[in-house]
């Protein structure tokens, strides 16, 4: 590798709107995120799926297996 043209690599601190803080490497001083894997719906799981329309209702109705 060539000298003097990479950026410095140095630990760094990232921190979410929720309060988590994350230890790791990178080439910025600190990192602000709003959303991470402490507070995010599909971690969490308080995921909510909409189907306002009735489409999955829809297509097992149609498509189930008629004995």
């Amino acid at each position: 590798m060539k000298k003097g043209i990479h950026p410095d690599y140095k630990k760094t601190t990232i921190k979410c709107v929720c309060g988590n803080e994350i230890e790791t490497g990178s080439v910025q001083e600190d990192i602000t995120v709003e959303i991470c894997n402490a507070c995010h719906p599909f971690f969490t799981g308080n995921q909510k799926i909409l189907d306002s329309e009735g489409r999955v209702e829809r297509f097992k109705k149609r498509y189930e297996k008629k004995n």
